[in-house]
């Protein structure tokens, strides 16, 4: 019968507790498929599974061991509270009661946690908090109720290379469900994770550029970062030289450029030309499963450096150090579009003119051009913001763009429009782009057009894009062209999708939920988000894609639609550099027999 002090300190999941902690738990020692010796016997709904080792488990690690991760790594494991703990008088976790409020960082925390850079900050915070279960949210009122949701329970802030290593070793050692975060800009939730050890690595903050870099399979220009730095940090060193550089980094300026970012693929505005930031990378410093210091280059576990360039984030080795081919920057033009009920009041003619608008992607990539778009959230809107010449005047660009002007002219749609030429595309990136905002709640999804399905099916397509707004959802586009100014005999070089190599437009989807609704609501939103939202997207582009950073990771058959022909390579690969299930990232390579059960909680192999 458990009680007295060992029901106290079970409620609490202290840090340090017995066996007596999980008297349902049993211990398996062996799992077939993977190495490690400590697992815990867990059955739900109807099947058995075999857990990795959680707060309360026999095998969680006691104090001691504990103590000396702190000290191997510096003194930098900390236990975690979730952002908005300061907001209320009291946090339930992993110490038990802890008093918490405090007026001065609870202004602090609610001012910042719609700001991007300030959640970024943050060691353990995810940018979009769906997947944290949103259980202690910044607040006025102190007297609510503050729990760990599904943020970790521990985390390292590692300041070496030494730290890290320290923290995958205990982790595999242990059987922890281990996470790997650098900024927290993820909309799968692969940068929380209940009852798990998670290692920040945004302090390797590292930039060095080399005019000549000479190594396996390059010689030229070249910056190499460190994990932690951000796409504002690298451009605006590149921009310092003398020409001004530029690299393949995201349309986001707070991403990382050195982790999920490039093992994603990485898509840009600057993707037409060079392809993805994993068609760029030349060489990565990484931290295998093993715990060992590795390099991945050309020559050198060539196997892991194809990998590595977008066969799936936290799925292969961390990254410590990556090093990327820079090219000159050039003048560069925008254009932006605007129609909303404002300038046009016709739903009918306001899809007619999405028609016209969308019709021409395959027009915009051919001629270089990249475009971003919003339709919605607001009914009846279409936020074209910006539309990218790279090394274009303003006359050039307007001309690629006059066409659908025409169109929207002859339809007699309302728009307004606005344009600017810049120096540099560093400056038209810097001004035109707009900021992101962080701490919203929502589903993500998305899928690719390819372009036979804008020539062949363009009407569906559209069709399609109704669809996405009737279910209450709204779409974030991106016109490129992946396979436009990279040579072809690059394209299999990096783990990439082949079918993105014909993609004309990226879609991201995105239906909003609370991540602390009923279980039923959040079943219903992913139904929705699956089978309704993307599922007409899919049907409507059948030669698309989908891009593992940015969609639902429970669609059907995720291995073809994120890696195609390239999953059964990349399948092998995981299972010789991470035999024992250290990393985890949810629907990655050989990710299929684990699950999240217990309402999301537990990571467990399905036996």
């Amino acid at each position: 019968m458990k009680g007295g002090i060992v029901g106290v300190l079970c409620s609490a999941l202290l840090l340090a507790v017995e066996a007596a902690c999980a008297p349902n738990s049993d211990a398996i020692t062996k799992v077939p498929g993977f190495k490690p010796n400590k697992w815990v016997a867990r059955t739900w709904e109807g099947n058995n599974y075999a857990c990795k080792c959680h707060p309360g488990d026999y095998c969680w690690p006691k104090q001691n061991h504990w103590n000396n991760l702190n000290r191997t790594v510096g003194g930098n494991l900390r236990v975690n509270l979730p952002p908005g703990a300061p907001c209320y008088n009291t946090f339930q976790g992993p110490l038990g009661t802890v008093n918490t409020y405090d007026a001065a960082k609870c202004a602090a925390v609610t001012a910042g946690f719609p700001n991007e850079q300030f959640q970024i900050e943050l060691p353990t915070a995810g940018l979009w908090t769906y997947f944290t279960n949103d259980t202690c949210r910044p607040t006025a009122d102190p007297t609510g109720s503050c729990t760990l949701g599904y943020y970790p329970v521990l985390y390292i802030t590692a300041k070496t290379v030494a730290h890290i290593q320290a923290g995958i070793n205990f982790a595999r050692n242990n059987n922890l469900r281990l996470v790997i975060r650098n900024t927290g800009h993820d909309f799968l939730g692969r940068s929380v994770g209940w009852g798990s050890l998670v290692i920040n690595t945004h302090s390797f903050k590292s930039i060095s550029t080399t005019n000549n870099w000479n190594g396996p399979g390059y010689n030229g220009p070249a910056i190499t970062v460190g994990a932690g730095v951000q796409a504002f940090e690298a451009l605006a060193r590149l921009n310092s030289l003398s020409p001004p550089q530029i690299m393949v980094t995201g349309e986001c300026a707070t991403v990382g450029v050195a982790g999920g970012l490039v093992q994603g693929g990485g898509h840009g505005p600057l993707t037409n030309f060079y392809g993805f930031l994993a068609d760029t990378a030349v060489q990565f410093k990484v931290i295998t499963a093993d715990g060992k210091i590795q390099t991945a280059n050309a020559n050198t576990n060539s196997d892991l450096f194809w990998a590595l360039k977008g066969g799936g984030p936290a799925a292969f080795a961390v990254i410590t150090e990556a090093t990327y081919k820079t090219f000159v920057d050039t003048p560069s033009a925008g254009i932006n579009l605007d129609i909303n009920p404002a300038t046009n009041s016709d739903p009918a003619l306001y899809w007619e003119a999405v028609r016209k608008f969308h019709s021409y992607s395959t027009h915009f990539v051919d001629n270089g051009l990249y475009v971003y778009y919003e339709i919605g959230p607001v009914p009846n809107t279409l936020h074209v913001h910006p539309i990218v010449g790279v090394n274009k005047t303003l006359a050039q660009l307007q001309a690629v763009v006059q066409p659908l002007f025409d169109d929207l002219d002859a339809l007699g749609v309302g728009y307004t429009t606005s344009s600017e030429t810049y120096g540099t595309f560093y400056d038209l990136y810097n001004a035109m782009f707009e900021i992101e905002m962080a701490g919203n709640s929502a589903l993500t999804g998305g899928w690719t057009i390819g372009r036979q399905d804008v020539i062949n099916n363009h009407t569906a397509i559209i069709d399609a894009f109704q669809t996405v707004m009737n279910a209450g959802s709204f779409i974030v586009g991106h016109m490129w062209s992946a396979g436009h100014g990279l040579p072809q005999s690059e394209w299999a070089k990096s783990a990439i999708n082949p079918r993105f190599r014909n993609v004309v437009d990226k879609l991201i989807t995105i239906v909003p939920v609370s991540g602390d609704a009923p279980l039923a609501a959040k079943a219903e939103a992913q139904n929705r988000l699956t089978n309704i939202v993307d599922g007409s997207l899919r049907a409507a582009a059948p030669n698309g894609a989908s891009y593992i950073n940015e969609a639902d990771p429970f669609q059907p058959d995720w291995q073809n639609a994120f890696w195609g022909t390239n999953y059964q390579r990349l399948l092998q690969i995981r299972r010789k550099y991470d035999p024992e299930g250290v990393f985890y990232a949810v629907s990655t390579p050989g990710t299929e027999r684990w699950e999240q059960i217990e309402t999301g909680t537990r990571l467990c192999v399905k036996l």
